[in-house]
């Protein structure tokens, strides 16, 4: 086990400056190579005490304009067209950087390490990921994944009618058992 200190809030870790204890391997190949972290040696601890009011005023910010960011991306919608069977399967499936990518071509910088996506996308449908832009910010980005460019319309349709009135779809699915 290794001490380190974070330079960074770390998601299930801890928050910025917090020293804590961490397997060898995580440290060395995440936390030090991307600049999350640094070994707590007394000569770390000292320097990091001297830089600390300099880090915490960069951290707010990049925090705040990552929430300017996350408040023009509320809402955000984007489609990805692919090919699907007739029941709906992904012949492949939509990834973090196929979103990624689509996200940039709406107009937004994003890399495909800042979309939190826990298992590949591999049916028809309309999906909510995560996009982390800071790590105390993210924001939650519709995925529609469609065949067509008329499937994907008639798709982001019936999901508008099914968030602005879930009753609806409820009543036609007992009808369609009846019929």
């Amino acid at each position: 086990m290794m001490e380190v200190i974070l330079l960074q809030r770390v998601e299930k870790l801890g928050q910025m400056g917090d020293v804590v204890k961490v397997k060898d391997g995580y440290a060395r190949n995440f936390l030090l190579p991307n600049k999350k972290a640094l070994r707590a040696t007394a000569a770390n601890k000292a320097h990091y005490e001297t830089q600390r009011a300099q880090l915490e005023a960069q951290n707010l910010v990049q925090r705040q304009e990552a929430e300017k960011v996350a408040g023009k991306m509320d809402g955000l919608s984007v489609t990805v067209l692919r090919q699907a069977g007739d029941s709906g399967q992904l012949y492949g499936s939509v990834s973090a950087r196929d979103i990624a990518d689509a996200i940039t071509e709406a107009g937004y910088t994003v890399g495909r390490n800042q979309v939190v996506l826990t298992t590949p996308i591999k049916a028809v449908g309309i999906s909510s990921v995560q996009v982390s832009l800071h790590p105390e910010v993210s924001v939650s980005v519709k995925v529609n994944v469609a065949r067509s460019a008329s499937e994907a319309e008639s798709q982001a349709g019936t999901a508008e009618a099914v968030f602005e009135n879930p009753e609806a779809e409820v009543e036609e699915t007992e009808e369609d058992a009846e019929a």
